[in-house]
C-alpha cells in the first residue's frame, strides 16, 4: 500500500474549508494526498455530522477483476482498523476511481468497466456498518457519480473537472502553502530507471561491482572484508554528497523536473553508483548513511538516493529498496510526506519484507513524528564519535564508559532493520546476490498484484 495517511480535513491545521457536492469533492482528492492519484482507489474517512475529513488509503487498482473483491475488504478494513487504533471510528466514507483510458477508450468506459469494483467497495464497507456518502470516479478530466441519481449535477456522460488551481480549496492550500507534487506516475517516475541505452553500462557495472564486492564481504578475513567496503562505500557516497551540496549543483537547470534530474545523474559516476548499491544492501552501512537527514545533508541525500534508485537497472530491481528506503526517510524527515509515502511504497514494491521500509512506511502513514528517529540516529552518531575521540591514557576507563552506545538507541536501529533468517544470509543485512553468486532475486518477475498491493510483491 503507497498512502494510509491521515490528517485533518482542511489543508492546515487552522484552514478550514467546507466543500459542497461532488466537484468540489474530486478537486479536493489531490490536497489530500499532496499529488494527483494515477491508476489508484482512494477511501477517505469522514467523521460527525458535517463529515470532518479523517484517515484514508490508496491502493493500485487491480488489474484482474478477481482481485477486485479481496481488494475491497483489504481497503475497507485497514482504514476502519486505523482509525479505530485512534479511537476516532468513521462515520462514513468516500471512495474514488482514479483511471486513465486505455487507448481507444473513453471515461464513460472507464467508469463502467469499473462500476463492479466500486460496488463490492461500497458492500465492503457496509459489511463494516459504515456507509459509503459518495463513490467517483475520476478518469480523462471528468468525474462520475456512483451514488448520486440526480442528471442535473451527476449526468451519465461525466461532469468535466474544474480548471486546476482555481477552487477554493486550491486557493487554501495555496494560501497555507500546501503543494501538489504532480501526478503519482510522474512521481514514481524519478525514483525508477529510465530505460535508456545507458542501463546497459550501468548494468554492467553492477555486474562487475558484484563480482568484486560481494567476494570481499563473504569469503574476505571474518569482518574485515566487510568492514573494508563499509569505509570505501561511505567515503564514496560522502564524496558524492559534497557534489550535490555544491552551490551550482543545487541551482534548479532550465527544463523542469526532467534536466534537474538529469544534472543530478551527472554527477555520479556508472562505476560509483554501481559501488554504492552493493555497498548499501549491507544493513550498516545503510543505518550509518540514514544520519544524513537534516538540513542540507537530508537536502542533498535525497537527491543521491534518488540518482541510486533510478540506477536499479534489471536484474538488480530488488537492490532499490535500500536507496528508495533512504529517499523516502530524508523526504519524510525534511518534512515532505508525500514523497516519503511514494519513495517507501516503491521500496515495498522492489522487496516486500525490507522490514525498514516497512516500519518507516506505517510511521509516516499513522502520522508520527520522525523526530523520535532522527533523536535515535543522533545519538547514535554522537556515541559513535564520542568512541573515536583520542583521551588521555589516565581517563581510559572513563572514556570506555561514555563511548559506549545507550542501549535504547541500538535496540531502535536493529528494528528497522532488514530480518533474515537462519544461515539464509551469513552476515547480517548483506544481499549476496548478482552474478557473482548466481543470479540475483530480483531476475524473476513477481506475479501477481499491483502497484500498492501487498500481495504479489
Amino acid at each position: 500500500m503507497n498512502a494510509n495517511h491521515h490528517e485533518p480535513s482542511g489543508p492546515s491545521r487552522t484552514q478550514r474549508i467546507t466543500l459542497r457536492g461532488p466537484a468540489e469533492l474530486a478537486d479536493a482528492l489531490p490536497f489530500m494526498l499532496g499529488f494527483h492519484p494515477t491508476d489508484s482507489v482512494v477511501l477517505v474517512a469522514l467523521h460527525g455530522e458535517r463529515g470532518r475529513f479523517g484517515g484514508r488509503v490508496r491502493l493500485g487498482i487491480p488489474r484482474s477483476p478477481r482481485e477486485w473483491a479481496s481488494t475491497a475488504d483489504h481497503l475497507a478494513e485497514c482504514l476502519v482498523e486505523s482509525e479505530d487504533r485512534r479511537g476516532d471510528r468513521p462515520d462514513g466514507i468516500v471512495v474514488f476511481l482514479c483511471q486513465d483510458p486505455e487507448p481507444g477508450e473513453t471515461g464513460s468506459r472507464v467508469m463502467e468497466r469499473l462500476r463492479p469494483f466500486a460496488q463490492r467497495l461500497r458492500t465492503a464497507c457496509g459489511a463494516l456498518d459504515i456507509p459509503v456518502y459518495e463513490a467517483l470516479c475520476i478518469s480523462d478530466g471528468l468525474y462520475f457519480s456512483y451514488c448520486c441519481p440526480d442528471d442535473r449535477c451527476c449526468p451519465p456522460g461525466g461532469t468535466p473537472m474544474g480548471l486546476t488551481g482555481t477552487s477554493v480549496t486550491a486557493a487554501t492550500a495555496a494560501y497555507a502553502g500546501v503543494q501538489v507534487r504532480g501526478s503519482l506516475r510522474d512521481m514514481q517516475a524519478r525514483l525508477k530507471p529510465h530505460g535508456t541505452t545507458a542501463d546497459e553500462t550501468q548494468r554492467a557495472a553492477l555486474d562487475e561491482a558484484a563480482a568484486s564486492i560481494v567476494p570481499r564481504i563473504l569469503e574476505g578475513p571474518p569482518g574485515q572484508g566487510r568492514a573494508e567496503v563499509r569505509e570505501a562505500t561511505l567515503r564514496t557516497a560522502r564524496d558524492i554528497l559534497r557534489r550535490f551540496a555544491d552551490p551550482a549543483a543545487g541551482a534548479q537547470p532550465s527544463g523542469g523536473v526532467a534536466a534537474a534530474d538529469a544534472a543530478d545523474d551527472a554527477l555520479i559516476g556508472t562505476e560509483e553508483a554501481a559501488a554504492l548499491i552493493l555497498g548499501l544492501q549491507d544493513r550498516d552501512t545503510r543505518d550509518r548513511v540514514a544520519e544524513w537527514m537534516e538540513g542540507w545533508e537530508g537536502t542533498a541525500a535525497l537527491r543521491l538516493w534518488r540518482g541510486l534508485a533510478r540506477r536499479c537497472v534489471t536484474p538488480y530491481q530488488e537492490h532499490a529498496a535500500a536507496p528508495l528506503t533512504l529517499a523516502g526517510w530524508a523526504a519524510w524527515s525534511t518534512g515532505d510526506e508525500p514523497t516519503a509515502r511514494v519513495a517507501l511504497g516503491l521500496a515495498l514494491e522492489a522487496d516486500p519484507e525490507y522490514v525498514f521500509a516497512r516500519l518507516l512506511h506505517q510511521a509516516c502513514n499513522e502520522g508520527l513524528d520522525p523526530e523520535s528517529l532522527r533523536s535515535c540516529l543522533r545519538s547514535e552518531r554522537d556515541s559513535r564519535t564520542a568512541a573515536e575521540q583520542p583521551a588521555p591514557a589516565s581517563s581510559r576507563r572513563v572514556r570506555t564508559r561514555t563511548a559506549a552506545r545507550p542501549q535504547s538507541a541500538r535496540q531502535s536501529l536493529r528494528k528497522p532493520g532488514r530480518q533474515t533468517g537462519g544461515d539464509r544470509r551469513a552476515p547480517a543485512g548483506v544481499r549476496p546476490s548478482g552474478p557473482a553468486t548466481g543470479r540475483p532475486r530480483s531476475g524473476a518477475p513477481r506475479h501477481g498484484g499491483q502497484p500498492g498491493s501487498r500481495g504479489g510483491r
